[in-house]
């Protein structure tokens, strides 16, 4: 009983938090801000349908939370790029998509959340799930995610540097993401912040306002200046936008 009055409780909490409840973001943006085309977020958020002339379809359901909407209008909230953020990461890992599905399953059966990608549990308990599953069904592939460090299970470099840029709240939620468009950790996006659009960690300003400035012919260092931004960070965040 006490189970189901904590799951109700927690429901009742993401009903109102807008970090589940406002759409922030683009297919196209959320991709941008996490290096995947933008077919592949697509896929990720409304899932996909192939037809073959030899063998039966094959259909898959969404694996990020987005919201419907028209084409070019804001369907993902803060915790579907959360969700995406730690699926880039097994991309970048080299596991194909068709084992990250599997993968993403058991983190949220073990984990027991709808939104398992985006808790903190990903991060401290993720690893050792995903080797026990592979050690118990030869999942080879998936048990690539994780190496042995100090006799303990964890997620490999490029998976922990993504999960690393994570923050999460005492509710143990992702709460502000430094985005992976660029290897120094300079830009952010926050729903707290500037209506979850992606920010200067310093300086503070918004990076479409920078970006804007620069492409209209001033020069990056007046525009670093005026934002009090480093000019390196911007040289950065402009070279990852190109």
């Amino acid at each position: 009983m006490g189970y189901i009055l904590a799951m109700a409780s927690e429901a009742g909490r993401e009903d109102q938090d807008i970090r589940f409840t406002e759409p922030l973001y683009t297919l196209t943006e959320a991709a941008r801000y996490l290096r995947v085309r933008p077919d592949t977020f697509g896929n990720w958020a409304k899932g996909y349908e192939r037809h073959f002339p030899d063998r039966s379809s094959v259909k898959k359901g969404p694996v990020v939370t987005a919201f419907p909407g028209k084409r070019g209008t804001p369907r993902v909230p803060f915790v579907g790029l959360s969700e995406a953020m730690v699926l880039a990461a097994f991309r970048r890992s080299g596991l194909p998509m068709q084992r990250i599905r599997p993968a993403v399953r058991i983190l949220q059966q073990e984990i027991g959340l709808d939104h398992a990608l985006a808790s903190q549990r990903v991060h401290s308990d993720g690893a050792e799930i995903l080797y026990d599953f592979a050690e118990r069904y030869d999942e080879d592939e998936i048990g690539m995610l994780v190496v042995v460090r100090s006799g303990q299970h964890v997620f490999r470099p490029v998976v922990a540097d993504y999960l690393q840029r994570i923050s999460y709240d005492d509710d143990g939620w992702a709460r502000r993401l430094v985005l992976p468009i660029t290897k120094r950790k300079i830009i952010a996006v926050d729903p707290s912040r500037g209506f979850g659009q992606p920010l200067f960690l310093h300086g503070g300003a918004p990076l479409d306002n920078v970006l804007a400035r620069i492409r209209a012919g001033e020069p990056v260092e007046d525009v670093a200046a005026d934002f009090e931004v480093p000019e390196k960070d911007v040289q950065e965040a402009l070279r990852a936008a190109a």
